[in-house]
């Protein structure tokens, strides 16, 4: 039989997983999530599970009129009868929750949840694409989250590297010279494969579940170029240069003498048991190099993402091609993200035009 991709393998898992919870949902969520699917990532849908999950054990625990009533029998009926107010006690409620869980004992755990204004927004947006669905298709008379007010976010600064901090951090995978003897006995080990992906994901600006996602197969050194699936399924060719060339070339003929686990035999970068990196481990290799380079700042997989797309813009001053190699479907997401660097570039335009020769 044949190995799934990647992302096959993600959304294999994902479904699955979205299976698991629709069992704890209202049986109304099937209908909606088998709505969306067409138009939505597995991952996007879990998120969703897991926000509608959220929601309706607030109104069994903390809405009188659901407290004798068990989630799964909760019915179209009783979600257009909910009011703005209702949803506004919601809001309310995300802002400090307690969790309940079950250690592997089966023994309950109460933890406190504090959600940050972006996290409730998220919930917010996941409520509205439920109530807009039922909405849309006439299923349910009433639609109150389309009047409720998502919360303000602030502004935050975008973090990201410098150029300098770009070299250091390089150096840093390569040497290992800050890192602890502990961790350095594994960096003898995982040095080639370290620098390889650091350099391509500074490099080319992709995501870390793209990078993740890479089997042997998707690099092409004869058009220096690597076959991605892209978020919503799209797959496209991302371009590299010659330093991620060379690094890149150094690390393949590397990996021709591993023996990977079964189901990782594709794949190009494997962990420390040669099995498939996983997201996590990317994330605690970022945050591992770079906290010996830049301390005060929270440098993250995504964090390389941008610094790629601050020096493309930089280079090229085109923000539609940003958006194009960065796979942004809106450029408006785009613009966002580098809207400090655009009023940086008009304002150097002010005196590009002279109204008077002397």
């Amino acid at each position: 039989m044949m190995a799934l991709k990647y992302h096959e393998q993600v959304d294999k898992e994902n479904t699955l997983k979205l299976r698991s919870l629709l069992s704890e949902l209202p049986q109304c969520c099937t209908t909606f999530f088998r709505g969306i699917e067409p138009r939505t990532s597995s991952r996007t849908r879990i998120a969703y599970a897991y926000d509608l999950k959220v929601f309706f054990q607030f109104l069994r625990d903390e809405n009188p009129i659901f407290r004798s009533k068990a989630i799964r029998d909760i019915s179209l009926d009783d979600i257009s009868n909910i009011t703005v107010l209702d949803l506004e006690d919601f809001l309310e409620y995300l802002k400090y929750r307690k969790r309940t869980t079950k250690d592997s004992k089966g023994n309950e755990i109460t933890t406190d949840v504090i959600n940050s204004r972006t996290a409730i927004k998220r919930k917010v947006a996941s409520l509205r694409s439920f109530y807009n669905y039922f909405y849309r298709n006439q299923l349910i008379q009433n639609n109150p989250a389309a009047l409720l007010q998502m919360p303000k976010l602030k502004d935050h600064e975008i973090i990201r590297m410098d150029s300098n901090e770009v070299a250091d951090f390089l150096d840093e995978v390569e040497t290992g010279d800050n890192l602890t003897k502990h961790q350095q006995v594994f960096h003898d080990k995982t040095e080639l494969r370290d620098v390889a992906m650091m350099t391509l994901m500074l490099g080319t600006g992709i995501r870390v579940s793209e990078c993740v996602g890479l089997n042997i197969s998707d690099v092409d050194f004869n058009n220096n170029g690597i076959h991605i699936h892209r978020k919503g399924g799209k797959e496209v060719t991302v371009y590299f240069g010659d330093e991620v060339e060379g690094v890149l070339r150094q690390y393949v003929v590397h990996r021709k003498h591993l023996v990977p686990e079964n189901g990782s035999e594709d794949a190009l970068f494997l962990s420390l048991r040669n099995s498939r990196i996983t997201v996590r481990s990317v994330e605690y290799m970022v945050k591992k190099y770079a906290k010996t380079v830049t301390p005060l700042k929270h440098i993250t997989p995504h964090k390389l993402r941008s610094t790629y797309g601050t020096n493309l813009y930089k280079e090229t001053g085109d923000i539609y091609l940003v958006a194009d190699v960065l796979g942004h479907n809106d450029v408006n997401t785009t613009k966002k993200h580098y809207a400090a660097l655009e009023d940086e570039r008009r304002r150097s335009a002010r005196n590009k035009v002279r109204l008077r020769t002397d």
